[in-house]
């Protein structure tokens, strides 16, 4: 099996597990960037965060850094509805994540930084552990593929319609 598959190996074998113990399956239903689910960013970012901790070479816990990327967004809300409780979504839904998490699953240090700290710097205090790092840093890294490349895709096919016609 090569590098990319062992990572997801690890990756689906903890999603079965937050599956099967709590409510990750829930955040299929909750679109976060474009037409990306939550639950599609989540596996996104935690394969990134360990391929950014692979290519600089950083000693990770994987386990905690792979079970913090995937519940780092698990507010189990839609964040676009209309709501005042959703008003300050990006400010706020770490600590809604984090409580969630909390109560679903026996959270530790390392991926309560992760959850905690990965909207930084929206929310003001920074990471303290490499894992939260790495899944701050991935997480910027999907959300922007998955929020400017639907829309380059978008506005190339409708050049090249422009252009060849």
């Amino acid at each position: 099996m090569n590098k990319g598959g062992m990572l997801m190996k690890k990756i689906n074998d903890m999603i079965q597990i937050l599956e099967e113990k709590g409510r990750f399956k829930e955040t299929k239903n909750f679109i976060q960037h474009g037409d990306v689910s939550v639950y599609e960013h989540s596996i996104l970012v935690a394969k990134k965060s360990l391929e950014l901790a692979e290519k600089f070479n950083i000693y990770v816990d994987e386990e905690a850094l792979i079970r913090g990327a995937l519940l780092h967004d698990y507010f189990l809300y839609d964040w676009h509805e209309k709501d005042d409780s959703h008003k300050w979504h990006g400010f706020f839904h770490p600590m809604k994540s984090l409580k969630n998490a909390m109560r679903d699953f026996d959270i530790s240090e390392i991926e309560e930084d992760i959850i905690k700290k990965h909207m930084f710097p929206l929310t003001p205090v920074p990471p303290k552990t490499k894992e939260a790092w790495l899944v701050c840093m991935a997480d910027k890294i999907c959300a922007m593929k998955e929020t400017v490349e639907p829309r380059y895709k978008k506005v190339w096919n409708k050049v090249k319609r422009i252009a060849i016609s």
